[in-house]
């Protein structure tokens, strides 16, 4: 990809927290930045990943579109591997790590099962394509009103969904391990957020604004109500029987509904309005 043609993406991605147009619209991306090995300067390239199981790390492969030479980026972690990742709702630093041995090629299999795409550009640039795993190890939420981090992170889990509602229905019959990861990894980070907006932000609204009594008692009772649906999700992809797109489908309309309220009640309260 040309130089131009990655800075727009890098625009896109930046002014609409992770979301950009054709030719990669509905991917899974990241921008990470790395320090040049000759140069020193700071390089942006946007790449497609994979999430671990947990959110523990990701996955970025140097295919180079299926170019004979290593990408720069990867000649750059070689030389450094402290690297900065943004994912549209966050921006952390990280460790670089390249996979070998049986986890690379488990990681990659994982990958050409999800998108076989990959093995195109393995065959097509004659070398074995590296596996990198990125770790962080310091950074946080991003320097927002309370309100518009909220929606921020609101509209990462809406992508997500949207994104995993697609590949569970393009996926037929079976989940590959990579769509499992994803749905699981859906899963926990929704039970996570709730689970911080109900013993941190909602006793704090209680206390300081206790007009929104029955507002957070409706959210209170929503996030009950989507757990169920989480759970039952978990167990489907779990079991591997049952209808996941159903599941993922009764959860997109509850969970979107959510959202809406929530952001409708509390962005204002949130931004000090």
């Amino acid at each position: 990809m040309s130089n131009g043609f990655n800075q727009s993406i890098i625009d896109q991605f930046r002014a609409s927290n992770g979301r950009v147009g054709p030719p990669f619209e509905g991917a899974r991306l990241i921008l990470l930045t790395t320090t040049g090995a000759r140069s020193g300067a700071r390089h942006t390239t946007p790449l497609g990943y994979l999430a671990d199981e947990g959110n523990s790390r990701i996955f970025v492969i140097a295919s180079a579109g299926g170019s004979p030479r290593h990408p720069a980026w990867f000649h750059n972690i070689l030389a450094d591997p402290r690297v900065t990742v943004e994912d549209g709702a966050f921006t952390y630093e990280a460790t670089a790590v390249v996979l070998d041995g049986a986890e690379r090629d488990e990681i990659f299999a994982r990958a050409v099962e999800a998108d076989p795409a990959w093995a195109d550009y393995e065959t097509k640039s004659g070398r074995t394509l590296p596996v990198v795993a990125l770790t962080q190890t310091a950074g946080g939420p991003p320097d927002l009103r309370g309100g518009d981090f909220l929606k921020v992170v609101h509209d990462a889990f809406r992508r997500e969904l949207a994104l995993i509602r697609e590949e569970v229905a393009e996926s037929g019959a079976g989940l590959g391990a990579q769509l499992r990861i994803n749905c699981l990894n859906l899963c926990q980070g929704l039970h996570f957020h709730h689970t911080m907006e109900d013993t941190r932000m909602f006793p704090h609204l209680d206390g300081a604004r206790p007009d929104l009594a029955p507002v957070l008692a409706r959210l209170r009772e929503e996030h009950r109500v989507i757990q169920e649906l989480v759970d039952e999700l978990q167990k489907v992809v779990a079991s591997g029987g049952g209808d996941v797109l159903a599941e993922v489908e009764r959860l997109t309309a509850e969970l979107e509904a959510h959202l809406d309220y929530e952001e409708e009640h509390l962005v204002p309260v949130l931004n000090g309005g």
